[in-house]
């Protein structure tokens, strides 16, 4: 629990609840629908300039349409970017920062899970490119936005299916192992995670803090690839096979636009964020709540930032 007394079930409009984002510019991939057209209409309810991410041109506008008309806020666009296409990044990087020079909040939503095996161009694995590579690039060009921002905060959507698999560094794309396709989805998130606490620890002396979030269990469009064996297979696997407390959308959003909002966490990152509070480690097997200590390892978090730089050709500045 937070000292205002959020918790589990609080909702992304209870988190914002007394807070004011007027003039704030925000960006959430991934947003078509979901966590993240939830938290983007959230924000935007309290004046946020808010432009949303979609593969889909057409599902994006829609969603952008929807939140304008529920909230009475017009500065709500959105703009197309798939983040497995190195390319889409580089294009999306230059047209946003040529619209916004300022960027405050910046909430790498977007994901793909436990998916049959794919490869980029590159022949990365998909889920990693995706959920980490992609939002790593990303995230680069539009530093220069971010510390103009100051104090600005990043937002990475974790999970607790990190649990399954830290960063294999000696084979990250199943090159040389079985592709397992909740290994890859673990590896991913891990990513996610330690991807914030090296950013962060980069960025604090700019302005620019980072966290990571556990959003909780929600069904969403993220699941599509999973048939119910899938479903029931994931249950099981929960801590103790005590399966998972559901929470609805608004809920499921509500720890990340706390994370974006939160007058707790000004000045602070690096953090492993769930149920709208900042997470302790696991201290047992059957625990449904906390994180492992590979989601905050700074020395993984090091490593995943200098093999990410390899992969793709750009350095932090």
């Amino acid at each position: 629990m937070t000292s205002r007394g959020f918790g589990r079930d609080s909702t992304a409009d209870d988190v914002l609840d007394g807070i004011d984002c007027t003039g704030r510019v925000v960006l959430v991939t991934g947003a078509s629908g979901g966590l993240g057209a939830e938290a983007a209409r959230a924000l935007a309810a309290k004046g946020a300039r808010v432009t949303i991410t979609a593969r889909n041109r057409a599902k994006g506008k829609q969603v952008v349409e929807e939140i304008r008309a529920a909230t009475g806020n017009d500065a709500v666009d959105a703009m197309e970017l798939e983040l497995s296409s190195r390319a889409s990044v580089g294009r999306f990087a230059e047209e946003f920062l040529g619209r916004h020079p300022v960027l405050h909040v910046l909430v790498n939503n977007a994901g793909v899970m436990a998916c049959p095996l794919a490869r980029t161009l590159e022949g990365w694995e998909l889920q990693f490119a995706t959920n980490h590579v992609g939002h790593f690039v990303l995230t680069a060009l539009l530093v220069p936005a971010l510390r103009a921002g100051a104090p600005a905060r990043v937002v990475s959507l974790s999970s607790s299916g990190h649990r399954l698999s830290p960063v294999v560094f000696d084979d990250i794309h199943f090159e040389h192992r079985p592709y397992d396709k909740w290994l890859a989805y673990g590896q991913s998130k891990t990513a996610n995670a330690i991807f914030a606490v090296e950013l962060d620890r980069r960025l604090a002396a700019d302005g620019v803090r980072a966290n990571a979030v556990h959003p909780g269990a929600i069904a969403t469009e993220l699941g599509r690839h999973l048939a119910p064996e899938d479903l029931a297979a994931l249950q099981a696997r929960a801590p103790g096979g005590q399966g998972f407390h559901w929470k609805s959308v608004p809920a499921g959003a509500a720890t990340t636009v706390w994370a974006a909002t939160a007058p707790e966490l000004e000045d602070r990152g690096g953090l492993y964020l769930e149920d709208c509070g900042i997470a302790a480690p696991k201290t047992s097997r059957d625990q449904l709540t906390g994180y492992e200590p590979h989601a905050l390892d700074a020395e993984a978090a090091a490593r995943l930032w200098a093999v990410s730089e390899r992969m793709v050709g750009l350095t932090l500045r």
